[in-house]
């Protein structure tokens, strides 16, 4: 569902751009709310969540989609975790509907759908690897990494039940906002994938905004 926020970005107590192959890891405290605004459009911002207290408990997408009938994602969606616990809500959304079944990039992968010679070629699982091994502090490792959102990806869901990648249906500055029920740990790959239509074979940067 299409919702408008009422928040201004020059109110935001935090901005950060992160570029197309890197990573964004922050914990976004309870009660606050975060924006990942798309700049340039069709941008796939891969996105996992961890409760900050325990990350052994993370974002779930099997008990999200179960508890909101829903498989794909957007305004009023509740995130929940792997003990069922609200961790997030989208509160705002100007894209319309989000992924959270594509899964993430991975060298395996890029070998699976595109080729062989697309292997090496960076991937969100690397990013996510990389943000973990860099950031210590979170006690977290590569056995951490699970069920992703695919926010601004467009993956319909064919009668079969398959999916099927297409091209993106975001646009520049269109965003996804959400209010923290706990603290997370939010750890976000901005896409590098250059196989993919969904960023339009073009990977591009993304903004994180906090507001208290």
């Amino acid at each position: 569902m299409i919702k408008e926020s009422e928040l201004r970005s020059k109110d935001a107590v935090s901005s950060t751009v992160v570029e197309a192959g890197d990573y964004f890891m922050q914990v976004v405290k309870q009660g606050q709310t975060f924006r990942i605004l798309d700049l340039e459009g069709n941008q796939a911002a891969d996105t996992l969540f961890y409760s900050a207290d325990d990350p052994t408990e993370r974002y779930s997408a099997m008990d999200t989609i179960r508890e909101q009938g829903n498989v794909y994602l957007t305004t009023g969606t509740q995130l929940r975790s792997n003990e069922n616990n609200v961790m997030l809500e989208i509160v705002a959304d100007t894209c319309g509907r989000h992924d959270t079944l594509g899964g993430a990039c991975a060298t395996e992968s890029n070998t699976v759908r595109y080729a062989l010679d697309k292997r090496c070629m960076h991937a969100c699982r690397d990013s996510w690897m990389l943000a973990v091994a860099e950031h210590e502090e979170f006690g977290m490792t590569k056995r951490d990494i699970t069920h992703n959102i695919n926010f601004f990806m467009n993956v319909p869901i064919t009668e079969e039940g398959g999916l099927t990648f297409e091209d993106g249906i975001s646009a520049p500055g269109k965003y996804v906002e959400m209010k923290a029920h706990m603290d997370v740990i939010v750890l976000i790959s901005n896409c590098p994938q250059l196989n993919n239509p969904c960023n339009a074979y073009n990977p591009t940067p993304v903004e994180v905004l906090i507001w208290n």
